[in-house]
């Protein structure tokens, strides 16, 4: 997933909202997965983030589709 925020915006602070978000819609569209979750948390507390810098866009959406294989 690529998501570009703005600096002053923090990393964990996008990535919770991300993640609340996605865990709401996903509990609300599939209930019958709350036996999957890890206690009352849908997804793991962790997460990985990396800049990129001034590398081309295009250069890194290949490389995540090319993770697919």
């Amino acid at each position: 997933m690529i998501v570009q925020i703005k600096p002053s915006d923090s990393v964990s602070g996008v990535v919770h909202i991300l993640k609340g978000g996605t865990s709401r819609t996903i509990r609300k569209e599939f209930p019958e997965l709350e036996e999957f979750l890890w206690g009352d948390s849908f997804w793991a507390d962790g997460y990985f983030a990396e800049s990129v810098g001034h590398v081309d866009e295009d250069v890194v959406r290949r490389y995540i589709r090319d993770q697919q294989s």
